[in-house]
């Protein structure tokens, strides 16, 4: 049986530098399974788009696409925005059946590479007069948002630094908010973790807003295009083709 393409879908960005890393981690995706047909779209601000993609698709002759959301956490575009554009090209195409994966979420293999990222800046760890900033991109849908805080507390209950979460857009608390309480539980000097793919004008903030309120703190480098990025990609994508061959 020839498998199904597989879209790797994320948002988008005005800045190019988030766009490149996608098509990179695109590029490690295929190394990693030769056999599949391995394809980038993004829902908003950088092209190819999601419908262009799925309907290029449709054109060479593909019934059966699956689709895996570059997403750390079902939020909006888990939740409404990727399955309204596939409502809509199924509306469009119904002759293409366009399986969505679950998120990348907080998998353990992500846990360990934004682990790896901040131990590469200098952090260490075990310092219990550290406080680590776990940053994010932040929604309006709480339980979203829990999923960073949770990460963020089996750290700290894993390591002997203080980790707090921070968010760079629609909730709080905000890097500042974040800095000032783990110094009020003791922290003497901070460090940033990243919980984002790729950079891009939210990492950058984040950025900013740590020299404003703790200069000189380390920052670590987003996800990026990482084999360990790549696997839980792979392992979304198995998920789903396996979900859709038992009620086929």
């Amino acid at each position: 049986m020839t498998s199904a393409p597989l879209v790797v879908v994320a948002h988008g960005s005005r800045d190019p530098r988030s766009a490149a890393t996608v098509r990179a981690l695109g590029d490690v995706v295929r190394a990693a399974a030769p056999d599949v047909d391995v394809r980038v779209a993004f829902l908003d601000l950088s092209e190819p788009s999601v419908p262009g993609v799925l309907t290029d698709l449709h054109s060479e002759g593909h019934r059966h696409v699956v689709a895996v959301p570059l997403l750390l956490g079902r939020a909006y575009h888990a939740r409404v925005d990727l399955p309204g554009i596939v409502d809509e090209v199924a509306t469009r195409l119904p002759r293409l059946r366009v399986s969505v994966a679950d998120v990348l979420g907080a998998d353990p293999l992500l846990e360990a590479v934004a682990l790896d990222r901040l131990r590469a800046t200098g952090a260490d760890l075990a310092d219990h007069g550290l406080g680590v900033v776990l940053a994010a991109v932040g929604s309006s849908h709480a339980p979203a948002n829990a999923v960073v805080a949770r990460v963020a507390e089996r750290w700290q209950a894993r390591h002997g630094c203080l980790v707090t979460p921070a968010f760079a857009s629609a909730t709080k608390p905000d890097v500042p908010a974040a800095i000032a309480k783990l110094r009020a539980k003791g922290a003497g000097h901070f460090a940033v973790a990243s919980w984002f793919l790729a950079p891009g004008l939210l990492p950058d903030r984040i950025r900013d807003l740590t020299g404003q309120a703790a200069p000189g703190s380390p920052i670590a480098a987003p996800l990026g295009a990482e084999a360990r990025v790549a696997d839980v990609v792979l392992d979304r994508y198995v998920a789903a083709l396996s979900a859709t061959i038992r009620s086929a």
